[in-house]
């Protein structure tokens, strides 16, 4: 199958418990792999607005209030999944704050190529418009607006 080619698949569908339970959990962080520390750090800095922070001998990329713990050369962590997280095998999406033509011109006075996009999407806080583009080891990522 093409790499773009989409499958059409039946999605099951969604039981709730029957007394709603709602957890008091947020998203902390979650762990990218990159290839070069130097190259990536410069990457999530200079495109993503990221604070690149040392924490216990460790690299972590802090964007707005979340956090990617940063996997690479010479780190062991002591604790990974149970396939753990290879350079360029994550996707993620972040909230551009503004209009997504502002994030494509971000992106382009940056010398970063939009690969898909502007697209109309699903995220967590509804439909927006978002573009797909990578970082230097091939992690999709993708920016999202949700203004009109």
């Amino acid at each position: 199958m093409p790499h773009n080619t989409f499958q059409t698949a039946a999605i099951p569908r969604v039981r709730f418990a029957t007394r709603p339970y709602r957890a008091s959990v947020r998203l902390d962080h979650v762990v990218i792999a990159v290839t070069e520390f130097e190259r990536s750090n410069a990457f999530y800095r200079d495109v993503l607005g990221a604070e690149v922070v040392e924490i216990d001998g460790r690299v972590a990329y802090r964007v707005g209030p979340q956090q990617l713990n940063v996997h690479g050369p010479g780190v062991r962590p002591a604790m990974v999944a149970r396939t753990p997280v290879a350079p360029g095998n994550s996707d993620l999406c972040f909230e551009w704050d503004g209009p997504i033509a502002t994030a494509v011109a971000h992106l382009e006075a940056r010398g970063i190529r939009v690969e898909a996009g502007p697209m109309t999407r699903g995220g967590a806080k509804g439909r927006g418009t978002s573009v797909y583009f990578r970082d230097p080891d091939g992690t999709l990522l993708e920016l999202i607006s949700y203004e009109a």
